[in-house]
């Protein structure tokens, strides 16, 4: 919400960034859709509009765009001239801001990822989020493009280590993880280090809801090589899939294409190292830092 401000005052305090959502959320967005399809259905401009319901045209187009939370004498003033329906009251009931620490294109993955009844992940890049330890987390971010604020860092490191909670607070549900031996052999700051990491991902493949496997150098080239990837199935039974790359991610639900990825999946299940093999290949690379 705003900062306390009754724009009606005559103060114009839109151009200052830090009324402006950081990362607007889909409920924000959606919302700001349907005040644009009332206020263009009513008949008025934007600026007429800013008029009757007392805020200035920047606001309005704010809120419009899902920039800007709304406070609640605008959505009662926009009920009052869009012919008070209830819709935008009962719409504002839903609004959220954006899940901080999770990139913009993470977040309806990440939604889902708390309601699945199975997840499968493979990833050649580095230790899944969901396996990372808090100094490797801490290094990932520390090596962030453009560089985040000390504040920053420890949001997002805030945010991650409580993602993990998932493995723990749902037991019953299976988490598989497939990841490149390569990915283990990636220094980042001294032993000790390494070795938290090593010990932080056996124990969470120790419990009993997930699965590790390793990918070993000498597997040689397999059917995965397009990139990682993540898979899941909701309740209702839907299968979605889950691709990353540079500052983008791809949340995908065409049947045909999660079938492919999931086919993909599991062949290269059957190719790496099983569960008791990859726990030892851990354990022999802790011992020899």
């Amino acid at each position: 919400m705003t900062n306390g401000v009754d724009e009606s005052d005559g103060d114009d305090l839109t151009g200052c960034e830090a009324e402006r959502e950081p990362d607007p959320s889909d409920s924000l967005r959606t919302f700001g859709a349907v005040v644009h399809a009332l206020r263009e259905h009513a008949g008025y401009s934007r600026a007429e509009f800013a008029d009757l319901v007392r805020y200035s045209k920047h606001t309005v187009a704010s809120v419009e765009l899902g920039r800007r939370m709304p406070d609640r004498a605008l959505v009662e003033r926009a009920e009052e001239v869009l012919g008070n329906t209830g819709a935008l009251r009962k719409a504002a009931q839903f609004l959220t801001r954006g899940d901080k620490g999770l990139a913009v294109w993470f977040r309806r993955w990440a939604r889902l990822e708390r309601i699945a009844v199975s997840l499968c992940t493979y990833e050649c890049r580095l230790v899944p989020g969901l396996l990372q330890s808090d100094g490797y987390a801490r290094a990932v971010f520390d090596g962030t493009i453009p560089v985040v604020t000390d504040e920053g860092l420890e949001n997002l490191l805030d945010v991650r280590m409580k993602r993990q909670r998932i493995l723990y607070e749902r037991p019953t549900v299976p988490f598989s993880f497939i990841v490149e031996e390569h990915v283990f052999l990636r220094r980042f700051g001294g032993s000790e280090r390494m070795r938290e990491m090593y010990d932080h991902v056996l124990e969470r493949a120790a419990l009993r809801n997930v699965t590790l496997q390793i990918v070993p150098l000498e597997a040689g080239l397999h059917a995965c090589l397009d990139g990682p990837v993540q898979l899941l199935e909701t309740p209702e039974g839907r299968r979605f899939a889950y691709s990353e790359g540079q500052q983008n991610g791809r949340l995908i639900g065409d049947v045909k294409e999660v079938s492919l990825l999931q086919q993909r999946y599991d062949t290269l299940r059957s190719q790496a190292l099983n569960p008791k093999e990859s726990q030892g290949l851990l354990e022999r690379l802790r011992g020899e830092l």
